[in-house]
């Protein structure tokens, strides 16, 4: 699985909103291999966290019902241009990723 994630983050009139597209095959263990018939293991996002000055400001917990290179979009009060957040998940097979963006 390739590595990836793109993430923005604007700010406007004390709020801050982030938009995050993660790539990841997000399978849940109930598909078949086409050719071997056998399932195809699950692999999925469990956590997805943000950070805003070294607290967390939003968690989600998935399971493998979310649709391959899921995207997702929050909001949170504060933030300003020029501050950093950090988007990070974490999978079901101990994969992880992890990306600080500037606020725009």
């Amino acid at each position: 699985m390739a590595k990836g994630m793109r993430v923005q983050a604007k700010s406007k009139n004390g709020v801050t909103q982030v938009k995050a597209l993660i790539n990841h095959p997000m399978e849940t263990g109930n598909r078949k291999d086409k050719k071997t018939g056998k399932l195809i293991p699950a692999h999925f996002i469990e956590e997805v966290t943000c950070e805003y000055k070294g607290e967390q400001v939003m968690l989600a917990e998935w399971s493998g019902g979310v649709s391959k290179n899921p995207y997702m979009a929050f909001k949170f009060n504060g933030g300003s241009a020029d501050e950093m957040v950090k988007v990070g998940w974490k999978d079901n097979q101990g994969g992880n990723d992890t990306l600080d963006v500037k606020i725009k």
